[in-house]
């Protein structure tokens, strides 16, 4: 009985609703029956012009940031974009240019050598970096290019135009090897550069290499690789120490 009557209401509802937008409609049927009006349609179709230039803006943004973010890689690819930190500045000149090449050199002699590549190896690191780091007066550490597939060898003290040099040697699974040459750079010809910091790659002597001078203190990454390559591990190098 009750459900019944339950039912009953449900569908009076369903009926009264019905009734009431019959006559609602009817109400407006003018209203529903006309066109758009003209004015509503411009300013609908303005509204969707605008819509699609900003999206067509947004897009060529885009397009733009990744074409000067292409731009850039492409310089710093090839040597031509200096990596800037605080104060840094384009350093070519001859003293630091004969550092590069002293790099070269280095990495040319001791590179190849199978019994004697290192005077010190990389069991006695510590002893190692204590020993190069009083000799140049200088804390130096030895960076970590194992996520680069390349792992310490060892290190010498070599001499340089401007004074000791130190040689950081490492070795890929595969047996190839990169140095890591390190020193005081002076230039008398342009004794500001004491102050500057660079980062440019150098195919002059035996092997390339990418170096930067910071402050007077002069670093060289160097080795029979791909420009890629010497970039990838001077980078990492640079941002270690």
């Amino acid at each position: 009985m009750n459900a019944h009557s339950d039912t009953d209401r449900d569908d009076s509802s369903q009926r009264d609703w019905q009734r009431q937008r019959e006559a609602l409609r009817a109400l407006h049927r003018d209203v529903l029956d006309e066109p758009v009006p003209v004015a509503l349609l411009a300013a609908a179709s303005s509204a969707a012009r605008r819509q699609g230039q900003r999206a067509r803006w947004l897009g060529w943004s885009g397009i733009a940031a990744a074409v000067l973010i292409a731009f850039g890689i492409g310089w710093i690819a090839n040597g031509q974009w200096t990596l800037q930190r605080t104060g840094a500045a384009l350093a070519q000149t001859p003293g630091n240019r004969a550092f590069a090449h002293e790099a070269a050199v280095a990495h040319a002699v001791f590179s190849p050598e199978k019994r004697h590549p290192v005077e010190v190896a990389a069991a006695e690191q510590q002893h190692l970096v204590q020993w190069l780091s009083r000799r140049l007066d200088r804390p130096l550490k030895v960076p970590d290019l194992s996520a680069e597939g390349y792992a310490l060898v060892g290190g010498r003290l070599l001499p340089g135009d401007d004074g000791v040099r130190a040689q950081f040697m490492f070795e890929d699974p595969a047996g190839r090897r990169v140095t890591l040459y390190l020193g005081a750079v002076g230039d008398k010809a342009a004794p500001s550069t004491a102050h500057e910091s660079a980062f440019r790659f150098s195919s002059q002597g035996p092997v390339p290499s990418f170096y930067w001078v910071d402050r007077g203190f002069g670093y060289a990454l160097a080795g029979d690789a791909s420009r890629e390559l010497l970039l990838r591990l001077a980078t990492s190098v640079y941002r270690q120490l």
